[in-house]
């Protein structure tokens, strides 16, 4: 997972995209770290040689409060043995991209022809120790095989830089200070422990580790040792520790074994569409009496409570999704990233493609042009809470009491047509 701390930080997860889903790995690819710059060089507002010199301070600083943790002083010189303030580091911190992709761009990526083939590939590889990891976790195979798919295309890209460098660069850097303090020290405790050495910890520029991508504070609570060799390896080149750590930490977040993340409906005409959204759970037969099938026709299947997704609005696909959508949500919160996961694994197992068409006319909005629709919903007295950029249920509420208040489709869907029709007003 490449860069999206919200909401996430609790469990120490590292989640795709500070702004929503866009990133190297929903290509399949990790861009490759450029060369470092020199010392001297500018690096935006980052004055590499000057940092140096503090950093170097700061880690000497620092090692006082990681022995009151309970790091040895020894590991703790060995695991800084060569380590420097790393400005590439700081320059992916500072540099992300205010825009995202729209949910069917990201989602040609994310589950595309090469992903889903190299997902069975590696399914057939790999098959018994995805299905003994099931037996023991309760956690359907095909979820924990497109979690690694999308976290590092199949182990293919775990991330090449070392973790106690790039977190103590952006601990030191104090943008998110607290945060990567933590998850330093617990970086330290991992080290401490023999799991892995200084050299063979590396990740990704952010410090996610392994095939899924497991940020340290999330290693110590959910890693597994699942070959019994003593050690919670997750960064081999074996995936069996990472897969079934991944697969702890979705069955400590209640996963339901055999019970779906969602399927596509078709909805009908006169659909309310104030009833979509996933805070909105019916049980299945309300959902059936309001005239919802599967998308091919069929009578909803029953697997508990339910709620209606829209991802793009009522011109894109529409989604009935269950509990296990939630427990997806706790690795990572972004609805485009759970469906991912989901339609990969359903499509690696012989599943159909998305069957609805997208809004593909519309483009992707920007941080700036998001906070500027919630500033004119709420200037027209459709209040958002906040002027954030993220558009939540709050958001979404008002965007819904704004398209009724016009007689259009009461979707919630944040488009940039919507912007431009608020502009106009």
């Amino acid at each position: 997972m490449i860069l999206r701390m919200a909401r996430q930080a609790a469990h120490g997860l590292l989640i795709l995209g500070l702004l929503g889903v866009s990133a190297a790995w929903a290509q399949g690819l990790d861009t490759p770290p450029r060369p470092r710059p020199t010392a001297g060089k500018d690096i935006g507002t980052v004055r590499v040689a000057t940092a140096n010199a503090r950093f170097t301070l700061w880690v000497r600083a620092f090692r006082a409060r990681a022995v009151a943790n309970g790091i040895s002083g020894a590991l703790y010189d060995r695991a800084f043995r060569g380590v420097s303030y790393n400005p590439y580091v700081i320059e992916k911190d500072r540099n992300q991209s205010e825009f995202t992709k729209q949910i069917w761009e990201y989602l040609d990526s994310a589950t595309s022809d090469s992903r889903i083939n190299n997902g069975k590939q590696a399914y057939a590889r790999y098959r018994n120790t995805l299905k003994a990891i099931e037996r023991r976790y309760g956690v359907d195979a095909k979820i924990i095989l497109a979690i690694w798919g999308l976290e590092s295309a199949y182990g293919t890209h775990r991330g090449d830089i070392p973790v106690i460098e790039s977190l103590a660069t952006l601990a030191f850097d104090s943008r998110r200070g607290r945060f990567f303090e933590q998850q330093l020290l617990a970086a330290l405790k991992i080290l401490q422990s023999g799991d892995v050495s200084p050299r063979n910890m590396t990740g990704s520029w952010a410090g996610a580790m392994g095939h899924t991508q497991f940020m340290p504070t999330s290693y110590l609570e959910y890693a597994q040792d699942f070959r019994g060799d003593g050690k919670r390896d997750i960064w081999s080149d074996d995936p069996t520790d990472a897969l079934a750590s991944t697969a702890n930490y979705l069955a400590r977040h209640g996963w339901k074994k055999g019970q779906p993340w969602g399927l596509e409906v078709r909805l009908p005409p006169d659909f309310d569409f104030s009833l979509s959204g996933a805070h909105i759970h019916k049980k299945v037969s309300d959902w059936r009496k309001l005239g919802i099938k599967t998308i091919d026709g069929r009578r909803l299947p029953d697997y508990g409570k339910a709620s209606i997704l829209l991802p793009a609005g009522a011109r894109g696909a529409a989604f009935v999704i269950f509990e296990n959508f939630h427990v997806l949500e706790t690795y990572n919160p972004a609805d485009a990233y759970v469906i991912a996961v989901g339609h990969l694994a359903d499509r690696i197992m012989g599943g159909k493609p998305i069957q609805a068409s997208w809004p593909r006319q519309d483009r992707a909005l920007s941080l700036r042009e998001k906070k500027q629709l919630q500033r004119l919903l709420a200037r027209r007295g459709f209040d958002t809470k906040k002027i954030d950029g993220i558009i939540g249920p709050n958001t979404i509420a008002a965007i819904r009491a704004f398209q009724a208040s016009i007689g259009a489709t009461p979707d919630g869907y944040a488009s940039d047509r919507l912007l431009t029709r608020l502009r106009r007003r």
